[in-house]
């Protein structure tokens, strides 16, 4: 799958949180934390780096893209979580 252009897809849906049907989390960022450790299992914290107002999550995207469907993508993008194409990574505001 390529992320981006899913991503993209889905840009629409950034932030609808209220949209996730079964919610892991009431909170947003804790719900896409636990669907990316369902995705791609890990035992490092998910957020790997911060810049200004945003964090960068540690998943490696080509194990993600081989497992994510494009639904889960979309619940993702209502979590406010987003592609970052120039690093290669994911991404959320905060």
């Amino acid at each position: 799958m390529n992320l981006y252009d899913t991503f993209e897809k889905f840009e629409d849906e950034y932030g609808e949180f209220e949209r996730v049907q079964d919610k892991l989390s009431s909170r947003p960022d804790l719900h896409a934390f636990i669907l990316l450790n369902q995705l791609c299992p890990g035992d490092r914290d998910m957020v790997s780096a911060a810049e200004h107002d945003e964090i960068y999550l540690d998943v490696d995207m080509d194990e993600l893209a081989a497992v994510i469907t494009e639904d889960q993508v979309c619940e993702l993008a209502r979590c406010g979580v987003r592609y970052d194409g120039g690093l290669d990574c994911l991404a959320m505001f905060v």
